[in-house]
């Protein structure tokens, strides 16, 4: 009986795609985490305000999860499309995510969101990207293959 063992490159994309689903997961459960302790233990009323005098939205469980989860694929799949397309993927998908983590601050500083839940998402936010930044970006090849990989092996001559 023959065992063919897998290629290293093979191997090594199980294990960073392993590492980055456990990543993904992490990042959904910790604000999920932050959610259970600041409603219903402490009683924050996590709301946001909306613009053209709309009611605040409240910030659900499900929306907690649902976002977390959708913020964290979009940054895999982000990443693992750079990876394919150049050699920079980890230091520009670095800056990408960034750029993301601050824009996801705007809604917290719209006028009429209460304090709390500003300090609240905040963390959210912040622990999501303490997660999601080292955890992805340490996965990702410092000189990925990209589409500008090694040359291809040049043919012996034929008849050479």
């Amino acid at each position: 009986m023959t065992t063919l063992a897998k290629p290293a490159h093979a191997t090594a994309r199980t294990g960073r795609r392993r590492a980055r689903a456990t990543a993904v997961a992490v990042a959904v459960l910790a604000p999920t985490a932050i959610w259970l302790v600041a409603v219903p233990l402490l009683g924050v009323d996590l709301q946001v305000a909306q613009p053209g005098g709309r009611p605040p939205a409240q910030i659900t469980l499900p929306l907690v999860i649902g976002t977390a989860l959708a913020a964290s694929l979009a940054g895999w799949g982000l990443l693992a499309l750079l990876e394919r397309l150049t050699r920079r993927a980890r230091i520009i998908w670095t800056v990408a995510a960034v750029v993301a983590l601050v824009g996801s601050f705007a809604p917290l500083l719209a006028p009429g969101t209460p304090s709390t839940s500003r300090v609240v998402l905040g963390l959210m936010h912040l622990t999501l990207a303490a997660i999601l930044l080292p955890s992805l970006a340490r996965g990702a090849p410092a000189r990925p293959g990209g589409l500008t990989t090694q040359p291809r092996p040049a043919r012996p001559p034929i008849g050479g």
